[in-house]
């Protein structure tokens, strides 16, 4: 069954929520929300990576995030820190986080990988070509999917190098992170080969640029409740297509569209005699 993971983005800038949950208690509060609403395990990040967003120091991103992730541990949640730095990296794993997502895929910060096989966490290594600032300027592919299948390849591998085991490893495609509109659908289309990897696939699609495009000729005109809806339509496919889990801010209505493309796949659970009459 495919698992959500609900976003907590504790930062000034984010492209969908930034400024929304920048105080620690309101980001705990949100946090529990979405566990309330059916996240199995929530995203904290204390940095942007939206396209054009600036870096952010790591003490900083620390302090933005510690004290969320401290709290959402204690309160019982799974905890995913969401960073490229490998010193917040440990230091939110020490405070109750049980997987490191970074979006570089262990690429931005060099210590990222050996950082992370010391300790018992889990790693999300996502597809990357470069920082927020200029990601689309290395968007450039023969087959997205077969390049992208391959350089993922190639961060499990470096991983394995470092000490941590494939078992440890959950891959991201990253869409959205050095691709275009047409890319993106592409490597959606593909989603497949990656799961045939064999490592989990996470997938984050929620309130992007792409999904915007295919709504409306000017992505300003895309409102978040649209976005939203055509967030959990992919992530319902992508859980056709095996992905572990999908990332994304609306917890409650993309449990709702598994829930009913598990009930089409496997038959509904309501029979004749408890039809209304």
């Amino acid at each position: 069954m495919t698992l959500i993971m609900g976003i907590v983005n504790v930062t000034p800038d984010s492209f969908s929520d930034g400024g929304r949950y920048l105080d620690a208690a309101d980001a705990v509060a949100h946090g529990l929300r979405l566990r309330a609403d059916g996240a199995d395990l929530l995203d904290v990040g204390g940095e942007s990576t939206r396209p054009g967003a600036e870096r952010v120091d790591p003490r900083v991103e620390r302090e933005r995030v510690l004290p969320v992730v401290r709290a959402l541990a204690d309160a019982g949640v799974v905890v995913s820190i969401d960073t490229m730095n490998a010193s917040t990296a440990v230091a939110a794993v020490e405070a109750g986080a049980r997987i490191v997502n970074d979006v570089s895929g262990g690429l931005a910060d060099p210590e990222m990988l050996a950082a992370v096989a010391a300790t018992d966490a889990d790693i999300a290594l996502s597809h990357w070509r470069g920082h927020s600032t200029d990601m689309y300027a290395r968007a450039q592919y023969g087959d997205v999917v077969d390049e992208v299948v391959t350089e993922l390849r190639a961060r499990i591998e470096a991983a394995a190098s470092a000490g941590i085991a494939p078992s440890r490893v959950i891959l991201d495609p990253g869409i959205g992170f050095g691709k275009k509109g047409a890319q993106n659908w592409a490597m959606l289309r593909g989603l497949d080969r990656l799961v045939g990897v064999g490592p989990r696939v996470l997938l984050g699609t929620s309130r992007k640029k792409f999904l915007a495009e295919a709504l409306a000729d000017d992505p300003a005109d895309a409102a978040e409740a649209r976005r939203d809806l055509a967030t959990a339509v992919t992530s319902a496919l992508a859980a056709q297509a095996g992905a572990w889990a999908v990332r994304v801010h609306d917890v409650a209505g993309t449990r709702d569209a598994l829930t009913v493309a598990r009930a089409w796949q496997e038959g509904s659970r309501w029979t004749s005699s408890t039809r209304s009459r």
